[in-house]
Order: C-alpha cells, then sequence, then structure tokens
C-alpha cells in the first residue's frame, strides 16, 4: 500500500516572482500543488541539486539580494 502524503507543517514563505513562477510551472507539469511541489524537491534535494554549479549559483543570488528587495 503507498504512503500516504502527510502535509504536517504550514509556514508563510517568502519568495521571489521568478521563484514563485518557476514553482508553479514546476508543480502544474508535475500535477502537484505548490505545496507537494516544495516537498518533493526538499524529500529529494540532494539527487535534483547540481552539486557542480549550486555554490556558484548561491553566490549570484546573495550578491543580488539586496538588489531585489528594494
Amino acid at each position: 500500500m503507498p504512503k500516504r502524503l502527510r502535509l504536517t507543517r504550514r509556514f508563510p514563505v517568502a519568495m521571489t516572482e521568478d521563484g514563485y513562477r518557476r514553482l508553479k510551472r514546476f508543480a502544474k507539469e508535475a500535477g502537484l500543488d505548490e505545496g507537494e511541489a516544495l516537498s518533493f524537491l526538499f524529500e529529494n534535494f540532494d539527487s535534483v541539486l547540481d552539486h557542480d554549479t549550486f555554490g556558484h549559483r548561491l553566490r549570484l543570488f546573495n550578491a543580488e539580494l539586496e538588489a531585489r528587495k528594494k
């Protein structure tokens, strides 16, 4: 019998418009709602992450973060 997905945590999330649009597109393509899509991504974080580019992308995001907040 398949394990039932139980969403046990709810929390307010602040996202960029680009990030939210991408989340909605991913969720729609996968047949999930946004919460289920986030659960999938974080439960499988190590296998969906490109370890070669993650550090570089994170540095770029952090460098642009203050400008995005304005």
